[in-house]
Parts: C-alpha cells; sequence; structure tokens
C-alpha cells in the first residue's frame, strides 16, 4: 500500500492528518491520523515533521490494525526525540577532534 498525505485539518490545539492508501487502482481509502500539538511543542519537534512521523506510525499501525482513525501518542513523539537526541550525540561525537599536538615552544 502506498500512503499519500493530503493535508491536515486543526480545531482546539489537535491537528488531524489525512493521508490516501492506495492499492493497485482500487479506490482509495482516507485514513485520519490526529496529533496533540501540544506534544510537539514539548518534545521540541517541529511541526513540519507531522506528517513524516504520521505517515511512519500510520505505516506501522495498518500491518496491525487496519482500522481508519490513528494516534500520534506522547509514547511516538518521546521515541522520536530521544532517538533525534541519541543521533545528534553520535554525530557530535565522531566530530570531536582527537588528541592535539601543540606546536613546538622555540626559545631563542
Amino acid at each position: 500500500m502506498q500512503l499519500r498525505y493530503m493535508g491536515f485539518d486543526q480545531a482546539d490545539g489537535v491537528r488531524a492528518y489525512r493521508f490516501d492508501g492506495i492499492v493497485d487502482r482500487a479506490p482509495a481509502i482516507r485514513y485520519i491520523i490526529t496529533a496533540d500539538l501540544t506534544l510537539f511543542l514539548k518534545y521540541h519537534v517541529g511541526l513540519q515533521e507531522g506528517p513524516s512521523l504520521c505517515a511512519r506510525k500510520l505505516a506501522a499501525d495498518l500491518e496491525k490494525l487496519p482500522q481508519r482513525e490513528h494516534q500520534l501518542t506522547n509514547e511516538d513523539l518521546l521515541a522520536y526525540a530521544n532517538a533525534r537526541s541519541e543521533a545528534e550525540a553520535r554525530k557530535a561525537a565522531a566530530r570531536k577532534p582527537g588528541v592535539r599536538r601543540r606546536a613546538p615552544v622555540r626559545t631563542v
């Protein structure tokens, strides 16, 4: 199944992302995944990351739950924030220079 992002609606601090599930030439099936926007603030996740986070969550959910409505939970955003922090820490560790040698001191 291919998921196609179709936009979102927002009301009362909750964003409902719409996706169409497409299989071959069959009619598209509409899926909705909701996300509480306070969780994006809490975990310092940009709103522009919402569609890709929802698409990953929806793809994983559809393997187990064929229902049409889903939710991006606190645990989902916490896991994403932790994974992002770990990746940033690995990058920072890889950038740290090794032991630097001082230039010889000249005596005159």
